[in-house]
């Protein structure tokens, strides 16, 4: 009897030490640099060598390279638990690279204890940085590479989740500093002005400007990553999807209180979710997902939870402006797929006859990545594009990537959520034979060099010379910059010019007019911009409307719509007469007030063969122009609607009155709304002579929504 005790004991024992060490052997263990590297696989025609490592760097999310070429990185030490607001783990190291050879050799700590930083950018020789709930400047004022200045310039924004804070701070062509917020709420005010009233955030990004001192909300709703291009267009990643963009801003979409969607974002990518990964799933995925999919079989949905090989961790969109690189990957957007442990790089572009820029995989790139790891531990956060003009690769490197709180309890008993706390890697990808090292020492430039830079092939060089000269407010390079506007043959360096013009406060109506008129379209979208600030421009902006590229013509529309209601009315019942299969312009014109009253559809009517015939687009157009009218719900306004619905072009196809009824029923039934005396009297005139069943139906809930009262 004991020995079979003995025996058993024995067994559940060994069985025990099998068991734990299933679960010990369920994720593998980190690399040396050395061992990581050899499991690259790199895109042909490149290299990539390591420049940084633990313990110089550890949890790395970022890095921002200043006008003296100081390198600065963020390291995200609370990730990914909630960071204590008193005692934060995160901090920004000062890299230096003293002896030249591209590596970093020298390192300080500029900042610590900083709670949920995530990005830098470096402002007015020190730092702005995002570490929720503020935005916070940081500078050294006494050489000794620790910041001694740490003031809080906004707070107030979201500190729930450190993977959907604010963010991602990036200098625009147009002077503004961008931040992602991932349309989380908040109460944001600027605190070196507190007389300006406090901004709601919830469902949008954020922008500032320190020198006009003017915060306000913006388009879009991106997680970490964003990328600005030469045209000052931004892309930004959101986990599943690796690109996308918001092609309204925030001041155009929001011009009145009733449209039927305020969020605009769009994804501009033809190869979707897809991507190729070298590295199985992890255990603890590969359970939910098949945990999760079995939910969704039993309840008979429709839906499929992707284990591996779609994109579910994307991250760190990047904007590369180098010029090192082969010519044909100028302008791409990186970005990291942290779960699937690769980089992959898109290839943005927009033709004349769109509004939308497309993104496609690059021709060597149809079926792999730019860069694929087969290590596990290969976390690309984020990017940078610098002034060498190769390309920096932010690996957090750790074993798993994933917030605790969106994993199963069961799943989480054997992850060590601080693997890889003391790791951290910064690598260099570049032409092969083709490494530059360049320290710029901008600061010590005159204006007039810096001028200079504004016509550099790479865009680091450009933004940061844009920026000095602003900062400097330095009025004798006033004429220089200006003759880059007139005379210079590439279209990015005119744009530089324009915006630098405008940051220096010396922008003339002569220069924005010159801007209307370039043979670019890129500079023209840019001039229909900035002619807002001048009314007398009015003409030149009325003709941007006839454009023959059609993303001149959308800008063209969304500034009309800020013109006096007949203008606005007169010229974008034409555009949309002309371009009628273009839904975002459609989308555009809906913005301008003038544009939802039953005079615009009068004009579009006058206008030529809009109402001839129907289509997707015009039928969604005057369903949403229903919606709003609903939502409004101003009696005089629905019953004139319904008289316009028995104008005899209208009436003879349904197919108008059905979309028209359908969103006046969805706009008041949205905003719990009830028909005036006056709409009700108008409807119930209308109903007799319906004979289609659908609008029937529609017009009969729409009387439903009676006033008691009336």
């Amino acid at each position: 009897m004991d020995k079979l005790k003995s025996g058993t004991l024995l067994l559940i024992f060994s069985a025990g030490l099998l068991f734990a060490g299933c679960k010990q052997n369920r994720y593998d263990e980190g690399k040396s640099v050395e061992n990581e590297m050899q499991h690259f696989v790199l895109q042909d025609g490149f290299d990539i060598e390591n420049v940084a490592a633990e313990p110089q760097v550890v949890m790395p999310v970022s890095m921002a390279i200043d006008e003296d070429g100081n390198t600065y990185v963020v390291e995200m030490g609370d990730y990914p638990f909630v960071a204590d607001a008193a005692a934060g783990k995160g901090n920004i190291k000062m890299l230096l690279d003293v002896n030249g050879d591209g590596n970093f050799d020298s390192t300080f700590v500029f900042a610590q204890g900083i709670p949920d930083a995530t990005s830098v950018l470096p402002y007015k020789r020190g730092l702005l940085v995002t570490a929720a709930p503020n935005i916070l400047f940081m500078k050294d004022t006494d050489g000794d590479h620790t910041a001694d200045i740490i003031d809080t310039l906004f707070t107030g924004f979201f500190t729930g989740n450190s993977e959907a804070q604010i963010t991602n701070l990036t200098y625009g062509v147009d002077n503004w500093i961008y931040a992602n917020n991932h349309g989380q709420a908040g109460q944001v005010k600027f605190l070196k002005r507190p007389d300006l009233a406090v901004l709601p955030m919830g469902g949008h990004d954020f922008r500032f400007r320190l020198d006009t001192e003017q915060f306000e909300a913006e388009s879009g709703t991106g997680q970490y990553g964003l990328a600005i291009n030469d045209w000052n267009h931004r892309f930004y990643t959101q986990n599943t999807l690796h690109i996308q963009t918001n092609p309204i801003a925030w001041r155009y979409l929001h011009r009145h209180d009733h449209m039927p969607s305020y969020n605009g974002d769009y994804n501009p990518s033809d190869h979707e979710l897809e991507m190729f990964q070298l590295t199985p799933p992890p255990y603890w995925r590969k359970e939910r997902s098949e945990r999760r999919q079995h939910q969704y079989d039993s309840l008979k949905l429709n839906q499929v939870e992707w284990i591996s090989g779609h994109f579910t961790g994307a991250s760190g969109a990047t904007f590369y402006g180098g010029e090192n690189f082969p010519k044909e990957y100028y302008g791409s957007i990186f970005t990291g797929e942290v779960a699937g442990n690769l980089v992959h790089r898109d290839v943005v572009s927009r033709t004349a006859d769109k509004s939308l820029y497309t993104a496609s995989r690059g021709a060597l790139e149809k079926s792999r990545e730019f860069l694929a790891s087969k290590d596990s531990w290969f976390r690309p956060t984020s990017f940078y594009s610098g002034p060498d003009g190769n390309l920096y690769v932010v690996d957090m490197y750790r074993q798993h990537i994933e917030t605790p709180v969106s994993i199963p309890d069961d799943l989480k008993a054997d992850m060590d959520f601080h693997a890889g706390n003391d790791k951290g890697r910064i690598y260099l990808i570049f032409p092969k034979g083709k490494k530059k090292v360049v320290k710029p020492k901008m600061n010590a430039m005159s204006s007039a060099e810096l001028v200079q830079l504004l016509v550099h092939p790479g865009a680091w060089w450009r933004t940061n010379a844009q920026r000095l000269l602003i900062d400097r407010k330095d009025l004798s390079v006033i004429p220089a910059v200006r003759e880059i506007l007139v005379s210079n043959t590439d279209p990015r360096f005119r744009l530089r010019a324009l915006y630098t013009l405008e940051g220096l406060q010396a922008l003339t109506m002569a220069d924005v007019k010159l801007a209307m008129n370039d043979v670019d379209p890129g500079v023209r979208e840019h001039g229909a911009i900035l002619s807002e600030r001048f009314p007398a421009l009015l003409p030149d902006l009325l003709k941007l409307t006839e454009d023959s590229v059609a993303y001149v013509v959308f800008q063209a529309a969304l500034s009309v719509g800020n013109a006096p209601a007949d203008k606005a009315i007169q010229a974008l019942s034409l555009v949309l007469t002309k371009h009628t299969t273009d839904s975002i312009l459609h989308i555009a014109v809906l913005t301008a007030k003038p544009c939802t009253s039953l005079k615009f559809l009068q004009a579009l009517k006058n206008s030529g063969s809009y109402f001839e015939t129907t289509g997707k687009c015009k039928l969604e157009f005057v369903r949403s122009f229903g919606y709003v009218n609903g939502a409004r719900n101003e009696g005089g306004e629905i019953a004139a609607l319904i008289g316009f619905l028995q104008d005899p072009v209208i009436a003879k196809d349904v197919k108008w009155a059905g979309a028209i009824t359908a969103g006046l029923l969805d706009g008041l039934t949205s905003e719990g709304k009830t028909l005036s005396a006056e709409a009700l009297s108008a409807l119930r005139k209308y109903e007799g002579s319906i004979a289609d069943a659908t609008i029937k139906s529609t017009v009969s809930n729409l009387l439903q929504l009676a006033n008691p009262t009336n």
